[in-house]
């Protein structure tokens, strides 16, 4: 234990600023630090044409899967693509193998000799994609999950083994996602 006269020695100098080891003055500019991508997710809004898209699946109208994306300027969710298509194929070679994507897809399964179909929402997040990209797709996914009324399982992704038929069938057969 230290004695209160050692002590004093010990604690910092009025005005000092501790971690400092140079004795520049504190009026030198100090690097800004940057919006972190919690907060740059708050600032995503998601596009009109989104939800309208969205709602054409979930009637059964004309779409089979949306694929989602930021936009350039990473202050929206926009849709990037639609298709009719009912290939699970077609789907995933929407999704880019280096970049990532968010997407709604309508997943006809046969379950107990019935004919079943859950609206499946998808994270994508391919191990090759930037770090900084990842980071502002996960930040931003809520924005875009909570307009989604209606989704019933979330598939995350990395690899093209996640995201394949028979891995996805098994979680929302299962019921988990």
């Amino acid at each position: 234990m230290l004695s209160p006269a050692s002590a004093s020695q010990h604690s910092a100098q009025p005005g000092a600023q501790i971690g400092r080891t140079s004795h520049t003055p504190a009026t030198e500019s100090q690097p800004v630090p940057l919006p972190s991508p919690a907060s740059e997710g708050r600032r995503v809004q998601v596009n009109s044409q989104c939800l309208d898209s969205f709602q054409e699946l979930k009637l059964g109208k004309k779409t089979k899967y949306i694929v989602f994306k930021l936009s350039a300027d990473n202050t929206q969710i926009e849709v990037e693509k639609t298709s009719p298509s009912a290939s699970y194929d077609d789907f995933l070679n929407d999704l880019p193998p280096n970049s990532p994507r968010y997407a709604v897809y309508d997943f006809e399964y046969e379950k107990d000799g019935g004919k079943r179909n859950k609206i499946c929402f998808y994270a994508w997040s391919p191990d090759e994609a930037k770090i900084k990209e990842k980071m502002l797709y996960a930040s931003s996914k809520d924005a875009l999950r909570r307009s989604l009324v209606g989704v019933a399982n979330e598939i995350q992704g990395t690899d093209s083994s996640e995201v394949a038929y028979d891995e996805v069938l098994d979680k929302i057969s299962r019921g988990t996602s």
